[in-house]
């Protein structure tokens, strides 16, 4: 799940077969592309039917460049993983830590398996968000979250996954600047009131990075 913004290319998933569906219906041809992620090329598998399958989207790619590095231990959570550029990278720049790659679509949780396993890699955990445990406290969570699935899937999407923040842990969001971001900022804002402290951290390319900072829990 993504901000479907410039940066796809003409051959992401059509219109009746979005991104965020749990089961394509576009057939699912696999495909080797080469990314750059935690500083290391790295030849990865993706497939039609999850977002920006030719190359690592310009939002994401924003996201990655402007976020500070991740913590070294605990719950990291990549929300709406699609084949995986941020959660491999949150693996990569973090070895001890746990990497939750959630998504609703199937096909992208078997592309994060497999370009984990490509890797080396055996602390990513891709799955479906009921998957992860209720017990789980987030030490930091990236996301380029799914703007196309409307402002109220939206919102609950966050609200339900904001709160999961260790007091003192840090998300960074990335949103298109013309599709919405500074009324989510402000939107965030007014939602998590003192729970959480929302600022933004980054501005390139079209692209803002909102920063949500969790406060102390309630005694």
């Amino acid at each position: 799940m993504h901000d479907d913004a410039p940066g796809s290319s003409p051959d992401d998933a059509p219109v009746d077969d979005h991104y965020f569906t749990a089961r394509p219906a576009s057939a699912d041809e696999r495909r080797t592309i080469t990314v750059r992620l935690a500083g290391r090329d790295l030849e990865l598998e993706t497939a039609g039917g999850v977002f920006s399958p030719a190359r690592l989207d310009l939002g994401t790619e924003v996201l990655l460049r402007s976020a500070p590095a991740p913590p070294q231990e605990g719950d990291l959570l990549d929300l709406g993983c699609g084949w995986g550029p941020v959660a491999l990278t949150l693996a990569l720049e973090s070895p001890r830590a746990r990497v939750w790659a959630v998504d609703v679509n199937e096909r992208a949780l078997d592309l994060v398996r497999r370009n984990a396993a490509r890797l080396g890699i055996d602390t990513v955990r891709a799955v479906t968000p009921d998957e992860v445990p209720d017990d789980v406290a987030l030490a930091a969570l990236w996301s380029n979250p799914p703007i196309r699935v409307g402002k109220a899937a939206l919102h609950g999407m966050l609200v339900h996954w904001l709160p999961r923040l260790a007091p003192g842990a840090e998300a960074h969001l990335v949103v298109q600047r013309n599709l919405g971001a500074d009324s989510l900022h402000r939107w965030l804002a007014e939602r998590l009131g003192p729970a959480a402290t929302v600022t933004r951290s980054a501005s390139a390319k079209g692209f803002r990075v909102l920063r949500v900072t969790a406060g102390a829990r309630p005694g």
